[in-house]
């Protein structure tokens, strides 16, 4: 059976999908392509290249433990007051994003990725999805991340391509379209134990940006659950860790591979209506 990996977008909460990848990995769930999406872009693009063995998800494991905010949010206050007066596209460079990317990418083009690979991304002048498994690796990695307004958007091809949460977080179409059997959903959840709303004007847009991508996968999978066999993972929760903050890898890692360890020991992780377990909710 033709098995898919799709990874949604999250930020941060990235690092809750390397936890999941360690379970899956213990059992020896291999798959034959991957579909990422932001964040989850990143990894899959790493797995694509090192392999989804536990050695490889191990090794990622580090890179996000690693991982710290100001490495990818650098403050820029000359940048802030061009992008409030209308000279720069976004809040941040993405020079250190690009850094990281092609740090661990082990193919310049998508098409010669070992493990077949496709990338989610929006076009920000039609709101159309685009999903590519041939074309520059990094440059679409990079515009699948690029959350408008934080980081720049990515002019490829006569395109100006931007985040793919925008356009389809969960992208189970992608997998199914393209052959895909039996489909793993990994999403990265949100911040629904937040105790208060984020002040800052890039942890606002996030935040905003990680309830709508949620609510978008919820209405996914209740759409694709009788087309194929359907197996998503849930995230940890509750969740209190902002998609900005990148200080909680080695946590978010440990308790995601917990607790789909356990979800994934019964019945291989296959539940009824399994949409249910990603329904909108807050905690008090």
């Amino acid at each position: 059976m033709r098995t898919a990996f799709v990874l949604s977008g999250g930020g941060s909460l990235g690092a809750v999908q390397v936890g999941m990848l360690r379970a899956l990995a213990d059992l020896e769930v291999t798959p034959d392509l991957l579909v990422g999406t932001s964040a989850g872009a990143l990894n899959a693009g790493y797995l694509a290249g090192h392999g989804t063995d536990r050695a490889s998800v191990d090794n990622l494991a580090e890179v996000w433990q690693r991982l710290r905010t100001l490495e990818l949010f650098a403050p820029d206050l000359l940048r802030v007051g061009l992008a409030l007066a209308g000279r720069e596209d976004s809040l941040f460079s993405d020079r250190a994003l690009r850094r990281l990317i092609k740090r661990h990418l082990k193919f310049t083009d998508l098409k010669d990725a070992p493990i077949p690979l496709w990338v989610v991304a929006t076009d920000l002048l039609t709101g159309a999805e685009v999903h590519r498994n041939h074309g520059p690796a990094l440059e679409l990695i990079a515009a699948s991340s690029a959350i408008p307004g934080i980081y720049p958007p990515v002019h490829l091809d006569g395109e100006v391509l931007v985040d793919g949460s925008l356009a389809n977080d969960s992208a189970i179409s992608v997998a199914l379209n393209n052959g895909a059997e039996r489909v793993y959903v990994l999403p990265t959840g949100y911040p629904c134990a937040l105790r208060k709303a984020p002040r800052s004007a890039a942890g606002v847009a996030v935040q905003g940006a990680s309830v709508l991508a949620h609510q978008r996968m919820h209405r996914d999978v209740t759409l694709y659950a009788d087309k194929c066999d359907l197996i998503v993972i849930p995230p940890p929760c509750p969740l209190s860790v902002s998609p900005l903050d990148f200080g909680h890898g080695e946590e978010l890692i440990d308790e995601a591979f917990t607790a789909a360890t356990k979800w994934l020991a019964k019945d291989g992780g296959h539940r009824k209506d399994p949409a249910r377990w990603l329904a909108a909710h807050k905690h008090h």
